[in-house]
C-alpha cells in the first residue's frame, strides 16, 4: 500500500530580542581557544559577546589606524608595544576585551612573565581605540570606553566615522568631543604620535 508522506508540522517560536549567555572565565578561555577565528569578548558580569566580522569599510578604516600606530611603534620601540583588534586583554574587573587598537608601555609589558604574554594579557592597555561601525551601539561603546578608564587606561579614542566625530577619554576629566577633526594627538601617553583621520573619515 502506497502511503502519502505527511507534511511536517510547522511550529512558531517566539524568541526574546536579546539573549544573554553568561560564562565563567574558564569557560570563556575554553571557548576562545576552540574558536580562534571568532572575536569574542566577556563583560565583567560574565556575559559573552560575539563580535561579527567587520565589513569592508570598517576593516579598511581599522587597517589605517593600526598601520599608523604600528609605524609609530616601530620608530619608538623602546616605549612599548602596540596591538591589533585580535588581542584579548583581561581587565582588572574580570572583563575580557579586545580594543580595535591598543598600546602598552614598555615598563608594564616587562612586568608580565613570558607565559602571561601568550594568553589573554592580564592588564588594561595604557591606550585604546574603538572604531564605531554602522552596526555598533554608540552607548555601548561609550560604556566600554569608561570601563577602560576605570581599569587603568590613560588615553582612549572613540572614533565615529558616520558622524565624523571623536570622543577623547582621559582619567579624571570630562569626555572631550571633537567634531570633524583632521588628526589626533597621542599627547604625553604616546609622545609624537599623530593619527591622520583623512582615510578614516572618507
Amino acid at each position: 500500500m502506497l502511503q502519502t508522506p505527511t507534511q511536517p508540522e510547522t511550529l512558531s517560536l517566539e524568541l526574546p530580542s536579546a539573549i544573554a549567555l553568561h560564562v565563567t572565565p574558564e569557560q570563556f578561555e575554553a571557548l576562545a581557544a576552540a574558536n580562534r577565528d571568532l572575536n569574542l569578548e566577556r563583560t565583567a558580569e560574565g556575559e559573552l559577546i560575539l563580535n561579527p566580522p567587520t565589513g569592508g569599510e570598517s576593516g579598511r578604516r581599522n587597517f589605517s589606524i593600526t598601520g599608523q600606530l604600528n609605524r609609530w611603534c616601530e620608530e619608538q620601540e623602546d616605549l612599548g608595544e602596540g596591538f591589533d583588534s585580535s588581542t584579548g586583554f583581561k581587565l582588572p574587573n574580570g572583563a575580557n576585551r579586545s580594543p580595535d587598537a591598543s598600546w602598552v608601555s614598555r615598563k608594564r609589558w616587562q612586568l608580565l612573565t613570558p607565559q602571561q604574554r601568550k594568553g589573554f594579557v592580564a592588564l588594561c592597555p595604557d591606550f585604546v581605540v574603538e572604531l564605531r561601525s554602522e552596526s555598533d551601539s554608540l552607548s555601548k561603546l561609550q560604556a566600554k570606553m569608561l570601563e577602560y578608564l576605570d581599569n587603568g587606561a590613560s588615553l582612549g579614542w572613540l572614533i565615529d566615522p558616520q558622524n565624523r566625530r571623536v570622543e577623547i577619554y582621559r582619567p579624571g576629566r570630562d569626555v572631550e568631543l571633537l567634531a570633524n577633526p583632521t588628526e589626533l594627538s597621542g599627547e604625553d601617553v604616546l609622545p609624537g604620535f599623530v593619527l591622520n583621520l583623512r582615510r578614516i573619515f572618507t
